[in-house]
């Protein structure tokens, strides 16, 4: 074997160990913070006498802004920083749409196509949330915290060009 192809072997290992750390981090901080806007909804609506529509609003706001810190300093720490505020600001762009198309899906289900069984707008809702996470993650790869090399990186911060080479 010669070392070329050694030493491809071996940015393909450290190629996938970051994917599956991504990945791996990704669906943890996406679950904390699932649970996270839960349990802070409860915490506001049912105990502290807050509105429903306030509530929902501040649990989004905080699992959101927790949700950027873990995935910026965990799942993506290894990806070009291009800023915290136009990182955040596109990563709330993004969480947006997806929150408008899971309110689409949902909405599709229950008015065009008559249907309100709680089954069958919970199997809706899950496969919203399950696309949301697809579009989140490769949106977030994308644009939010782009490889080191990739032009938006270079954009950003011409030194980080350097790192491509």
């Amino acid at each position: 074997m010669t070392s070329s192809s050694g030493e491809r072997g071996g940015r393909l290992r450290q190629g996938w160990r970051l994917l599956l750390k991504e990945l791996s981090a990704f669906g943890v901080v996406g679950v904390a913070c699932f649970f996270l806007d839960v349990g802070l909804f409860q915490l506001l609506y049912a105990h502290m006498g807050t509105g429903a529509v306030t509530a929902k609003l501040l649990s989004t706001l905080v699992s959101m802004t927790v949700a950027y810190v873990g995935h910026r300093y965990w799942s993506f720490s290894h990806r070009a920083r291009t800023g915290v505020r136009r990182e955040y600001v596109m990563f709330a762009v993004i969480n947006g749409v997806t929150l408008v198309l899971g309110l689409g899906i949902v909405a599709l289900v229950r008015y065009p196509l008559g249907q309100d069984g709680a089954l069958v707008l919970q199997a809706a809702n899950l496969g919203s949330i399950v696309l949301g996470t697809l579009i989140r993650y490769f949106a977030y790869r994308r644009w939010v915290f782009p490889a080191h090399g990739s032009a938006l990186a270079r954009e950003r911060d011409p030194v980080l060009a350097d790192d491509a080479i």
